[in-house]
């Protein structure tokens, strides 16, 4: 089962049906797309990712929760952590990989920054003394803040999926 996490603006939880026109819609952005999946997603390419994401709590015991802005209950993004098994190099095994994103209309707003606040701390508690990674389009600049603000260093550049993406690993706090 998907824990729910509160902020101040925010929860964090687990997706239900009815969240998915607001799941497809976000994915099939340009914006989204542009520093993600490369191409926006057609309906049926985001319903398998969004039951890939809710799968990986039944399978793993961790995962993506939904982002839904608590004044207006909009589902406005994703933001997690997961074992997506890349075929990267360097390998991210046995790095749990941190990830985000978010609408466009919920972009600017200091939610992801809310948002991995909380993640981050689940995600401390859940794996203690655990490295962790991310990975980013290496010109989604303010991704790359927000994942350096938190921690997240640099430690290689690679090739993925069509774009250069930057590796990042995030140390446990001593």
């Amino acid at each position: 089962m998907t824990p729910r996490i509160e902020t101040d603006r925010l929860i964090l939880r687990g997706r239900t049906v009815s969240d998915f026109p607001a799941y497809a819609a976000m994915w099939a952005a340009p914006e989204v797309a542009r520093y993600t999946t490369v191409n926006p997603l057609a309906e049926e390419d985001a319903w398998v990712k969004f039951a890939r994401m809710e799968g990986l709590w039944a399978l793993t015991g961790y995962g993506f929760w939904i982002v839904e802005e608590k004044t207006s209950g909009a589902v406005i993004g994703e933001i997690g952590v997961a074992d997506f098994r890349r075929n990267i190099t360097p390998t991210l095994e046995g790095k749990p990989e941190f990830g985000w994103v978010l609408a466009p209309g919920a972009h600017g707003k200091g939610y992801a920054r809310e948002a991995l606040v909380a993640a981050l701390e689940w995600g401390e508690a859940k794996f203690p003394n655990t490295v962790f990674s991310c990975i980013i389009d290496a010109e989604n600049a303010a991704s790359i803040r927000l994942a350096e603000a938190f921690g997240f260093k640099r430690i290689a550049t690679a090739p993925y999926k069509g774009a250069e993406i930057v590796i990042f690993h995030r140390r446990p706090r001593e």
